[in-house]
């Protein structure tokens, strides 16, 4: 595959699923580990909960590509079969591919085996998930965030329609709306970034949330932007999670070749602690929509890979058939 020339929106496409993937691996040997200081450059060792080979993404990325080859294989995000498809590539992945998997997505999944190869299974996925959250379990972890960035690929002249779609998918495993809501902003935060080459899209996408949540998200996102990644304790929490991501890509905004830009929130991301593995993988999305495949560093790129034994150039062409499939 001939990579898009650096600049275009084929370029900054390409990004969305290998920023995630050099973000996640970067922060994978950091996770619940002592954190980083302001001044300790992280590195793609492996290691981690996994353990994991050096390059190699964790479940953010592995959980994003079952998305993402859903979007590749179907025109209709949202039917029920591109649902189905979706749902059972989750199943397969945990029983074959989870290096790590999240306790809201364990549970659920643990809880569908029985609908696997039905056509209901998708429906089965969230009801499940949707009874547990009105039981009173927490549900507002970032285990959708992580793996919804691909979505906006499908979506890139339909911003209503992609909010739909970033609801859709993180209810499928996590029923409180706080994690839906972080999906629909991060989505259209990449999709105008693909776009546009620009950072507005996450503060554009307060504007899809219903009214009465757009004051929470507008004064989270206002803290993001004032205080570092690190301050931002207890980031498994879906909130907490973006406010980092956000923090990281926002605040490391510079006026600097886009390497280097792309480079030091990589690494700002990774700074912020506990789940630096998601917390990156997140900001990398962003950041690879933002200024494209071309600025990723090839030391990151020569490495990275994972389940089910992409490395950078499948996860690129992924990426751009998306792109292709929906335009």
């Amino acid at each position: 595959m001939t990579p898009p020339p650096p600049g275009t929106v084929g370029d900054r496409a390409a990004g969305v699923l290998l920023g995630a993937a050099c973000g996640d691996a970067l922060g994978v040997p950091y996770e619940f580990a002592r954190r980083l200081g302001d001044h300790e450059v992280p590195e793609m060792v492996g290691g981690g909960l996994g353990p994991y080979a050096p390059g190699e993404y964790s479940d953010d990325t592995q959980m994003a590509v079952c998305i993402a080859e859903t979007l590749r294989d179907h025109d209709a995000p949202l039917s029920d079969r591109a649902l189905g498809q979706t749902a059972e590539a989750f199943l397969t992945w945990r029983r074959d591919g989870a290096s790590d998997i999240g306790h809201q997505t364990q549970k659920v999944l643990g809880e569908v085996e029985h609908a696997r190869g039905t056509e209901v299974v998708a429906e089965e996925m969230a009801a499940v998930a949707r009874r547990l959250f009105e039981s009173g379990l927490p549900s507002a972890g970032n285990g959708s965030l992580m793996r919804t960035g691909p979505l906006a690929l499908a979506y890139l002249d339909d911003p209503a329609g992609l909010a739909v779609a970033a609801d859709r998918y993180s209810r499928l495993t996590h029923g409180d709306p706080l994690a839906s809501e972080a999906c629909v902003l991060w989505c259209e935060g990449v999709r105008r970034a693909v776009v546009r080459g620009d950072l507005s899209g996450v503060r554009a996408g307060v504007e899809l949330l219903p009214v009465g949540r757009q004051a929470s998200w507008a004064a989270w996102l206002d803290e993001a932007e004032e205080r570092p990644p690190h301050a931002f304790e207890g980031n498994g929490f879906v909130v907490r999670t973006l406010q980092a991501a956000w923090s990281a890509v926002s605040r490391g905004e510079a006026e600097e070749a886009p390497e280097e830009s792309l480079r030091h929130s990589l690494w700002s991301a990774v700074r912020a602690g506990d789940d630096t593995d998601t917390v990156a993988a997140i900001a990398g999305a962003l950041l690879g929509a933002r200024y494209g495949a071309s600025a990723i560093p090839d030391e990151y790129l020569s490495v990275v890979h994972g389940w089910p034994g992409y490395r950078a150039a499948d996860l690129a062409g992924l990426a751009l058939a998306i792109t292709e499939r929906h335009s």
